[in-house]
């Protein structure tokens, strides 16, 4: 079963926390706060999908150290950033730091939802990419050399025949190892394995 998502809050203001948990779970979302960056880093636990809405001006560490530990760490966990203080620099400082969005507090009950959302499906997106990666080298791996020769001048555009030519093979030599290619990567086409092959 897949595990539920987590909104994580990490202001060092409590009642910013508190209104913040209530307004996220009545949209029914999973939530954990934290009064600080320290706090958050030393309990989360990246195989748990979710997002980070992110104070900038803090106590001891700043929001902008606790994203620049995000990357050090290589946690991909995007960042809504959150700030009472929101000036153009800061805002610079922030996405350049690879911050997901910025909001500006008090923030607007749908403008912040909306940027959940968003940021919660890009995760999914970034996490379910990841988790067949392993499987699609694997497979590649797992092709011949005339086979990997067959299936880059498919994602060429070649045809059967050009690839026949290409390759000094017959069309029916071509044919076998075009099938090949296709079942062992576990695609129905070229359209297909070119998807496939360039997402990895």
């Amino acid at each position: 079963m897949a595990t539920q998502a987590t909104v994580y809050i990490v202001d060092d203001d409590e009642s910013v926390r508190r209104s913040l948990r209530w307004l996220i779970e009545s949209a029914h979302f999973a939530v954990e706060t934290f009064g600080s960056g320290e706090a958050f880093l030393d309990s989360y636990d990246p195989s748990q999908p979710g997002c980070l809405i992110l104070d900038i001006r803090m106590t001891g560490m700043s929001g902008l150290d606790v994203q620049r530990q995000l990357i050090d760490r290589k946690f991909t966990l995007p960042v809504i950033v959150m700030t009472g203080h929101a000036d153009v620099p800061v805002c610079t400082n922030a996405f350049k730091a690879g911050a997901f969005d910025f909001i500006e507090k008090p923030a607007d009950d749908k403008v912040l939802i909306g940027a959940i959302g968003k940021a919660l499906a890009a995760d999914a997106q970034h996490r379910r990419r990841n988790n067949v990666e392993p499987d699609q080298l694997a497979r590649l791996k797992g092709l011949s050399p005339r086979e990997s020769e067959v299936m880059e001048l498919i994602i060429k555009g070649r045809n059967q025949k050009q690839i026949a030519m290409d390759l000094n093979i017959s069309l029916q030599t071509a044919a076998k190892h075009r099938a090949k290619v296709l079942t062992k990567l576990g695609v129905a086409n070229d359209v297909e394995l070119t998807r496939l092959v360039m997402t990895i």
